[in-house]
């Protein structure tokens, strides 16, 4: 069942999505070459606690990090270590930070250092493709308009849609209903309404969309080795079009 949101209530996660855009705007200055992402996890958990907010993922079915920080071929949910990032690579850093109760999710591909030119098109094309998505999320769509916007942007690059992971409704909960493919067909899926909050997040690889999971049972990553990129943002669905609580401004 889809819950319908507020005013007030989006208007509460807002106040957690503007502190995880924080976050992020951070992390454009301290992905260098030389950190590792065991590292950036420890400032994400100690910079939310000193604003009154907490990692809503780390103790989720057992996850145990604030972020999730999945590097090069790695899809989604790879852990926090201790190997340092190094020039070239791409990292994709994904967390849901709860502040009084309210959550907002939003992951973001970073750069690096200096990266090649296929890894810059398909990180571009990726964030492309999720406002794609994003500008088919008004009232009377249906999600269907979605995923086909992300597909068909992606695909006409040449990159694959990840097909196993979704975006999902948001609120006091981190996943609730409805599901968002990003893929499928135009005018199919559930009708978007006025209160609807969910993310849109796409995962988009350089090769085949398939995937293998890891033995830690979380991390994902491509089965043909190849890299990924994914973006997300939290929205809610207005009757004067979406609004991106998680929304970076200049880091579009």
């Amino acid at each position: 069942m889809v819950i319908i949101k507020t005013a007030e209530q989006i208007q509460k996660m807002q106040e957690a999505a503007n502190i995880l855009v924080d976050v992020h705007h951070h992390l454009k200055e301290l992905i260098v070459p030389g950190i590792s992402t065991l590292e950036i996890d420890t400032w994400v958990d100690e910079y939310l606690a000193s604003r009154g907010a907490t990692a809503e993922q780390k103790g989720y079915m057992g996850y145990p990090y604030a972020t999730c920080a999945s590097v090069n071929d790695e899809i989604c949910h790879g852990f926090p270590r201790e190997d340092l990032l190094k020039d070239g690579d791409i990292v994709t850093i994904d967390m849901v930070v709860n502040y009084n109760g309210w959550l907002a999710d939003s992951a973001w591909s970073y750069a690096v250092g200096n990266i090649d030119d296929e890894s810059k098109r398909l990180m571009e094309v990726t964030k492309e493709s999720m406002y794609k998505g994003i500008e088919q999320a008004i009232v009377g769509n249906r999600l269907g308009d979605v995923g086909h916007a992300i597909q068909k942007h992606a695909e006409a690059a040449g990159f694959s849609v990840v097909r196993e992971f979704v975006g999902h409704g948001i609120g006091k909960n981190i996943h609730e209903d409805p599901q968002v493919l990003h893929y499928g067909m135009p005018g199919r899926g559930i009708r978007l309404t006025e209160g609807m909050v969910f993310t849109v997040e796409p995962m988009i690889n350089m090769g085949t969309f398939r995937l293998t999971i890891d033995g830690n049972g979380w991390t994902a990553r491509t089965a043909d080795g190849k890299r990924s990129a994914q973006y997300e943002h939290t929205i809610a669905i207005t009757e004067n079009g979406p609004i991106i609580l998680t929304d970076q401004g200049e880091l579009r």
